[in-house]
């Protein structure tokens, strides 16, 4: 009996463990935020959200993928706001009723990195689709995202601006994160369009140099979006709003202002705090 017993009260803590944690789950609202892999692999989001996050008393869940998929991801419901980078994508999800109450969060600049030897000679120039048309002609190595993400659309409206891409072996459309992406051109001694944000947070693994910045086709401003609460009536959107109002507020503005990498801006706040 005496086993038996013990067995029983092992089992009832046990019970009583996982009805507590699921009571604890249920206390702490959680919030889906879809975001680009720049503000993660960068840092930002770690220095962010925590104190969002202890008072109100909520979890982020944050999801990092690129402009084109965080912005289907709000399309489908499936997550609450979106923070991303790509502003015509933007307006158009808006206009087309996926998404309400846009807000400018903040901003960093695209550069163009490549190798040290710079086979095509573009280091120190400022008109980045010159300096992509330049890198095509040489058929230099030049990775790209090839995902749709903010980086991706942009690069395409710089080949654009530069007459399009002309087909080239060395032009590799990778399909990955910004992070992974500089490490498959750091390897291969290739090219690549790079937010400099991202770039900044892999610069000690990497060799790549930044060889053209300065364009002011090159600026790349951030956006929040709800995700519209009548289209999908699960959307937590008073949750949502918040994080709109801390991330716009003077000190959300102030923590973006202030982080840094290696004593290096990475990210500017929309309102210039």
């Amino acid at each position: 009996m005496g086993a038996l017993r013990r067995l029983l009260v092992c089992l009832l803590a046990l019970m009583l463990a996982g009805l507590l944690a699921c009571q604890g789950e249920r206390r702490t609202p959680r919030l889906r935020l879809a975001t680009t892999t720049s503000t993660q692999s960068s840092g930002l989001l770690d220095v962010l959200l925590p104190p969002f996050e202890a008072r109100e008393g909520i979890t982020v869940e944050t999801i990092a993928a690129g402009t084109g998929q965080a912005l289907a991801l709000g399309e489908r419901g499936d997550v609450d706001v979106v923070l991303v980078h790509a502003r015509a994508r933007e307006d158009a999800f808006v206009a087309a009723g996926h998404g309400v109450s846009r807000r400018d969060i903040m901003w960093n600049d695209f550069v163009i990195v490549g190798p040290p030897a710079d086979p095509a000679g573009v280091k120190g120039m400022s008109d980045a689709a010159a300096a992509l048309a330049k890198i095509a002609r040489a058929e230099a190595g030049f990775v790209s995202r090839g995902d749709d993400s903010g980086t991706h659309i942009r690069e395409r409206a710089l080949w654009g601006q530069a007459g399009g891409r002309a087909a080239w072996a060395g032009y590799v459309e990778a399909g990955q994160g910004q992070g992974a992406c500089l490490t498959i051109a750091d390897q291969t001694r290739a090219y690549m369009l790079t937010d400099r944000g991202t770039y900044l947070a892999y610069r000690g693994e990497l060799a790549l140099e930044v060889l053209v910045a300065g364009d002011p086709a090159l600026r790349n401003p951030y956006g929040a979006i709800i995700v519209n609460p009548a289209r999908h009536p699960e959307v937590r959107a008073e949750l949502a709003r918040r994080l709109l109002d801390y991330l716009s507020s003077d000190e959300g503005q102030r923590r973006i202002a202030e982080f840094r990498v290696d004593g290096e801006v990475l990210f500017h706040p929309a309102r210039g705090a």
